[in-house]
Formats: structure tokens, sequence, C-alpha cells
């Protein structure tokens, strides 16, 4: 007997938490700790005590919600994902994994059956890098990847730290219990739009992760004397803007060179000042995002786009800093959450296909804490990080069911 998913219900409540936000729906707009953040988790609360979960949270507001299985010895089973939002983003992107996952929960519990091991819920805290600059900060810490220098070093806009914005939203602990012990969970799945029009262009009801590209990230700063622009000739400049251009040019070339189509390198942020139209520019600074399933591969585009914007901003005489801000490992799912994920999708008479997550996302860093898979459902269009990401009541409802039959697969 399949799992019964109550669909409205299921909507009713991703609508109702799109309306906690600092934008009007239905765009959504959730910073971490926020006062609608913090709103937003308070309501999720008295979703998991209706459920009857088991609750927690640690020091940096990951939250757990636990069903206990009937042996309390066996490693639980774990899915989730996050709530937080980019400003003016959609009302699906994470959101899909927490209150989906609590919907296979319920499910289950439905059934009248009982699994062996438990099966845990995860809410990821600050999964989009809006507040401090850097994503999957919640996993990061679980998975034990930040050092403490490099918590120290991050600030939020307001020049405020971790350790600050964690005391005013009332956590407690220090940061590095956070990180969990190996063995913890035996398994993680995460349920997740695509982000991405593969599915919807396919007719594909379920996508089934077998590999999330990894995340590089570049700073380069480039410098120059400026001046005015009517009076310094053409031949006397050293204008960093003109060896930016010649970056992200290189940019595009160096990731086109691998000839892989699982190679993608973006120049996503250039600022230029002092930004005035009668002013050579004086300061330029990029950051480029490169990223790949294979590690060795995303290395060597790194590495020709730092050596292509040296060349560049010594031929123009420019000042030249860069800053390698991250570089995550790939990661490889797990074959075994593959096939349980692939067996339900079957056994609900779903179609499906593997494929690889191009957007990285907080199974990224799970799958170095216990084996790991994600499944997707279709996004319209492809669109997400904008108000009208769509992803239809009866797409989840289908990926919550493969979802609940995988884990009620893994928890025995």
């Amino acid at each position: 007997m399949s799992p019964q998913i109550e669909t409205e219900r299921l909507t009713a409540e991703i609508e109702y938490l799109a309306r906690i936000s600092d934008t009007p729906y239905p765009s959504v707009t959730r910073v971490l700790f926020s006062s609608v953040d913090l709103q937003a988790r308070e309501w999720l609360k008295l979703l998991y005590a209706d459920a009857g979960l088991v609750v927690r949270e640690d020091a940096v507001g990951n939250t757990f919600a636990r069903w206990p299985g009937t042996d309390p010895t066996a490693a639980p089973v774990a899915t989730g994902s996050h709530i937080d939002a980019i400003p003016n983003a959609g009302r699906f992107d994470g959101v899909v994994g927490v209150l989906g996952g609590l919907e296979a929960i319920r499910a289950l519990q439905r059934t009248g059956r009982r699994p062996r091991r438990s099966i845990e819920l995860v809410m990821f805290t600050a999964e989009e890098p809006t507040r401090f600059g850097l994503g999957c900060l919640g996993s990061r810490l679980m998975a034990g990847t930040l050092s403490r220098q490099k918590i120290e070093s991050l600030r939020d806009p307001q020049g405020l730290s971790v350790d600050d914005v964690c005391a005013h939203a009332y956590m407690h602990g220090t940061l590095e219990s956070t990180r969990l012990t190996p063995g913890c969970y035996d398994s993680f799945v995460e349920l997740h739009i695509e982000q991405g029009p593969l599915l919807e262009q396919k007719k594909m009801p379920i996508g089934v992760v077998t590999a999330i590209a990894a995340p590089a990230a570049l700073r380069i700063d480039l410098t120059g004397p400026g001046g005015h622009a009517g009076t310094v000739l053409m031949p006397d400049r050293h204008d960093p803007s003109l060896a930016a251009a010649e970056i992200m040019q290189a940019v595009e070339r160096a990731a086109l060179d691998t000839q892989s189509r699982d190679t993608v390198a973006t120049c996503g942020l250039v600022q230029v000042l002092p930004g005035a139209v009668n002013s050579i520019p004086r300061e330029v600074r990029l950051e480029i995002d490169v990223r790949d399933i294979d590690g060795a591969r995303r290395d060597g585009v790194l590495a020709a786009i730092r050596t292509a914007a040296k060349a560049a901003a010594a031929r123009r005489g420019c000042g030249f800093k860069e800053q390698l801000i991250n570089a995550d490992p790939p990661a490889t799912c797990a074959p075994h959450i593959v096939t349980a994920v692939e067996q339900a999708s079957a056994a609900l008479g779903l179609p499906c296909q593997r494929m690889i997550s191009r957007a990285y996302h907080d199974s990224l860093f799970m799958a170095q804490v216990c084996p790991t898979a994600m499944v997707f459902v279709p996004s319209k269009d492809g669109i997400s990080h904008r108000p009208d990401e769509y992803s239809s009541p009866e797409e989840i409802a289908n990926g919550v069911r493969v979802l609940a039959g995988a884990l009620a697969a893994l928890a025995g």
C-alpha cells in the first residue's frame, strides 16, 4: 500500500509559508534570523508538534524533527532542506523539501506502521548566501568543513558575526557543537525542485540525482590610477575595466575549452569604482563561479582563469589581487539510495530519469556525513529564484510520494 499524500493540505502549507515574507506574495524574501525567518521557524515547530515529532535545534539554528523508530540503536534516515530565501525569490526552493519531507513522514504515519529506523526531518540554516556571503552555512557546519577562523571572518551587511546573530536569535551552544558525528545518520534524501528545464522538457515527473556539481568562487580585484575621462589620453591609461572585460571572456573560454557540458563558469558580479560616466575606472572587483561534477576539471578551469587574469592585468599595467573564496568537492550520490528512489518511483508507476544537479544544495555537504541522494520534481520553464518560480501541486505530490517510498525502504 503506497503512502497517501494530502495534497491540498501540503499546498495550503506552502502557500501559508510563502506569505511569511519581507516582500509581497508571490515574491518571497526570508533572510536568516530576520523577524519573518524566526516567525516561519516557530510556525514549523507547531506543525512538527502536531505530527508528534521530537524537535531540537543546534547552536546555529539547524532544526531536527524526529519520528522515532522501533529500534533506538539504529542510525536514523534523514530528509529535509531549507526555508531561507534570497530577496524576491519564489515559494518552492527549499520549502518543498521541508514541508514535503514533513508530509512524507505524515503519510508514513498514516499507514499505521512505524519504521525500524527513526526518520528525521532537517531544516538547514542559511542554505542561501544572502546574509553572510557563504551558502549552506548550516550544513557546512554540520559536516565540519568550516574552520573557526573562517567562521569568525564571516560578517553580515551590518558587520555582525555568526556568533552575534545566533545570540540575537537566542541560539545556545558553541558553533563547534553543530558538527555531526560519523554514523549519526544511515542515509539522507533531499526532495527539491529541479530549478532547471530538463524534466519539464522531457515530460518526466521525477529526477533522480546521481551527482551534485561542486561550486568554486574566485574573487579578483583590479586597480588603476583612474583619472578624468576627457584629459587622460588613450595611450596613457591603465584601465582596470578593460582588463576585467578580457577576464570575463577568459572565463567563458576556459569553460568551453573543456568540451564538457557539465562544466559551467560565470562572472556574476562586476563592481566598478568610482562609477561615473566621466571618470576612468580605478577599481574593479569580479566574482567568478565555476562548477563541475569533476573536481579536477573544475580546478583546471580555475587555474586557466587565474593565469589569463594575471596576464590581462599585466598587459594593462593594472594592480591585481585574487582570493579563492571557496572550492567545495563535488558529491557522488550513493547508488543504493538512487536505487531506492528509482524503485519507489517505479512502484508508483512514475517514470524517472537520472540526472546531475548543477545547483548546489545542502546535500553536497550531507554527502560528507552519510550516504546521500536527491529527488527532483519539475520546475515550470526551469525558473527559480524568482517570484514566478512554480511547480504544480501534482508534481510536488509525486515527489513526496517517491520520497515517502524511499524513506520507508531505507528506514525498514
